[in-house]
């Protein structure tokens, strides 16, 4: 049997599934590509088996999946790619109506949690698929993440420029975990050789794509648009880990996104392979 996989089709993934597609056995895998949101309902739909999906995901149906262990997409601090453009300073924007990104809803009540319970604000959001200058015509504010982030901080624009990362390190003190890797229960139990076998091949990826950054840079789709040096720069920022002080982390978001009233309560994280997990 093969394992569906989803790929997010952000520049933060490049190095693991590089690594993972050239120096792994990939015959049993198949791999489908999206933004995170539209991969959160494949994998909620059945339609694929495996993914690196947006953390509060698994918090809001943590009875459908297994987190794979030792695996994530987090910053601990700056994570550079998930920022909020402002026409003013963020101190400002209490009360406005703010512009968010229809790519991710993780980021969304990060933003929520910044917003509400560190400053102490009450505002607005609004989705919307507008490009940043023209968003910035009609909100104060507008959210952005993955490579249309990045692009805009490379672009300028003169905004004022907040990374999601750092505010949430400066609050709290713990890494922030962006997004999991999630695997659908019915995968876990009905493919338990080949989600075993992923789950040993993504963990060997990720040392890989540690090793080799210059290198997969320099063949990188990302670098008809941003240079290697810069990339190379990113992905040294995100952390591909999950350890305790990340596990610690995705449970305090989920204590606040249930104080928000964005999850019903906060859940116990099952990672595969523990009492529990399958």
């Amino acid at each position: 049997m093969s394992l569906t996989i989803g790929h997010i089709e952000y520049s933060n993934c490049t190095p693991i599934f590089t690594a993972l597609q050239r120096s792994m056995d990939c015959s049993g895998y198949s791999f489908v590509r999206g933004v995170p949101a539209h991969l959160n309902r494949l994998l909620a739909m059945g339609e694929i088996d495996v993914c690196p999906s947006s953390s509060i995901e698994y918090g809001k149906y943590p009875d459908r999946y297994l987190v794979l262990p030792d695996l994530s997409i987090s910053a601990v601090g700056p994570v550079k790619s998930v920022l909020l453009f402002s026409r003013v300073p963020l101190e400002c924007l209490e009360g406005a109506v703010i512009g968010m990104t229809t790519e991710s809803d993780t980021s969304v009540n990060l933003l929520r949690i910044i917003l509400t319970t560190f400053q102490g604000f009450t505002n607005s959001f609004e989705r919307t698929p507008l490009p940043l200058a023209e968003a910035l015509d009609s909100y104060p504010a507008l959210l952005l993440i993955g490579d249309r982030a990045l692009k805009g901080a490379l672009t300028g624009g003169g905004y004022h420029i907040y990374d999601l990362g750092d505010l949430w390190y400066r609050a709290t003190g713990l890494p922030f975990v962006f997004a999991l890797w999630l695997v659908r229960r019915e995968a876990a139990e009905n493919k338990p050789h080949e989600v075993a076998r992923l789950a040993a091949d993504v963990a060997r990826a990720k040392r890989i794509a540690y090793d080799s950054y210059p290198e997969i840079a320099a063949q990188a789709p990302e670098r008809e648009w941003i240079d290697s040096a810069v990339l190379v720069d990113y992905w040294r920022t995100i952390s591909y880990d999950l350890t305790p002080a990340h596990l610690k982390g995705v449970r305090l978001f989920y204590d606040y996104a249930a104080s928000l009233g964005v999850l019903p309560a906060a859940p116990d994280v099952r990672l595969y392979g523990e009492s529990g997990g399958v």
